[in-house]
């Protein structure tokens, strides 16, 4: 059985090969992430698929990032489409337009930290203010709750940490870069297994690549949803 706190990553060219996936995952998984890659490949058109005819759940992580009207006009016009998550960058600016934006839709406002393929070196390189980057994400994560995210993604090195923020009670965290033991991290500099994401506070792990590359990615999911039922994934505040 499938269970909504693996989000899988659909990061495949188009909606025909997105749907294939789907189907041999079947109730394996519930909840899929699109992003912008799949954009200009029917990604919205398979959102609603997905959703509509399948009872998935939906996360479509655009990462939005302008200015306040831009913002709000497009959360407005993309709250139409029914979805569960939907990703702006963490600047307090950007989530307080998306909150306006969405209305009274039920999609959840998850603003992004610092990406989980990016070190100190990468933060260097763009200018980025100094600092450890754990403390710049818990900067970034309790400014974006402050102004009224439902939520935020960060890596699960900082789950642990943000779930401490008195901003973080009752919000949601999601995490990228979850890799389960003995798979390749590939571009993700920040990473934990699923079970120790869990543990450490986040809500909902977000996995791709050790999923879709495997040779039987219904059973790489479901042993995913097995170590998130472990022992080693229960918080130590939940007994």
């Amino acid at each position: 059985m499938s269970d909504d706190r693996l989000i899988f990553a659909l990061d495949v060219p188009n909606a025909l090969d997105g749907l294939q996936l789907a189907g041999t995952l079947g109730d394996a998984v519930s909840f899929y992430k699109i992003g912008l890659g799949m954009l200009t490949g029917g990604g919205l058109a398979l959102a609603n698929e997905l959703k509509g005819e399948h009872g998935k759940r939906i996360f479509l992580d655009m990462k939005l990032f302008d200015i306040g009207n831009t913002i709000e006009a497009a959360v407005r016009g993309l709250a139409q489409f029914d979805l569960d998550f939907l990703t702006v960058h963490g600047d307090p600016n950007v989530v307080r337009a998306a909150q306006e934006g969405k209305g009274a839709s039920d999609m959840k406002i998850l603003a992004v930290t610092i990406l989980t393929s990016l070190d100190r070196g990468d933060l260097d390189a763009a200018l980025i203010k100094q600092g450890k980057v754990q403390d710049l994400v818990l900067e970034r994560a309790a400014r974006a709750l402050e102004a009224g995210a439902d939520g935020v993604i960060a890596s699960p090195q900082e789950a642990r940490l943000i779930r401490a923020l008195p901003e973080a009670e009752g919000k949601l965290i999601v995490t990228p870069g979850v890799r389960p033991a003995g798979t390749d991290h590939g571009d993700q500099k920040r990473t934990a297994t699923p079970a120790q994401a869990i543990a450490d506070g986040a809500d909902h792990v977000v996995v791709g690549r050790p999923i879709r590359h495997a040779k039987d990615p219904r059973a790489a999911a479901q042993a995913i949803i097995a170590e998130l039922n472990s022992p080693q994934a229960r918080r130590a505040n939940r007994g």
